[in-house]
């Protein structure tokens, strides 16, 4: 199957995972992973109609969604990777939804600057419910406090919040932590879930699913 075939096969998956979990399909939105692909793989996407996509550094992002942006209209492009502090003017600039703010520098450099750049950009949480130590987020235990400061504090648009789960552990529960975290704080959204486990997460409440693998096939192998 094409990639455009792909996207359709995931699409049906969600259609079919909200309708079992007895959710709206108009609640959950996809996040089509183009993360190391060229523009070349990514336009047979634009074509179908799909506007939402999610990379993992700023640099690749820019190298090719400028011009991407350019041909196709209502583009919403979330970065789904790591932020270091010195990107975020570049961040601000490409990216309309930022997922993985997980720490007070950050969100104070990001607030200043989307305040210069005058740029509607939503963000995430991101948590790190595994408590990994190779991983980015913030400790459950700081998740309250943080988002306090984004939302109160620096008037930052928060969304939701968003985890990866440990590979070797059930992700569902993580997903469930993840939604108990979300309600006592009044947020809504929350993006979990990737290619093997989306349909778990849709289970648990995912509004937002990010999902490259199953769309795009195996990650191009680097030279």
């Amino acid at each position: 199957m094409g990639i455009a075939d792909n996207l359709s096969q995931v699409k049906h998956s969600i259609e079919e995972a909200a309708e079992q979990a007895n959710r709206d399909l108009c609640e959950i939105e996809l996040v089509a992973v183009s993360k190391v692909h060229t523009e070349e793989t990514i336009r047979p996407v634009l074509d179908t109609g799909h506007r939402i996509f999610g990379e993992n550094r700023v640099q690749e992002a820019q190298g090719k969604w400028p011009a991407l942006k350019e041909a196709f209209d209502r583009v919403q492009l979330h970065l789904i990777g790591g932020l270091q502090t010195n990107k975020v003017k570049e961040a601000v600039g490409l990216f309309d939804v930022i997922e993985t703010v997980d720490r007070p520098k950050l969100a104070r450099a990001l607030a200043r600057e989307i305040q210069v750049q005058n740029r509607e950009v939503g963000i995430y949480i991101q948590v790190n419910t595994g408590e990994e130590d190779q991983k980015g987020g913030c400790l459950p235990a700081e998740a309250d406090e943080l988002i306090g400061l984004c939302r109160d504090e620096l008037q930052l648009n928060v969304l939701g919040l968003m985890c990866i789960p440990p590979a070797e552990e059930e992700p569902s529960l993580h997903f469930a932590f993840l939604r108990e975290i979300a309600k006592r704080n009044g947020l809504s959204k929350l993006s979990m879930g990737m290619s093997g486990d989306y349909e778990a997460a849709i289970r648990f409440g995912a509004t937002s699913v990010r999902v490259g693998t199953a769309i795009f096939g195996q990650r191009p192998k680097k030279a």
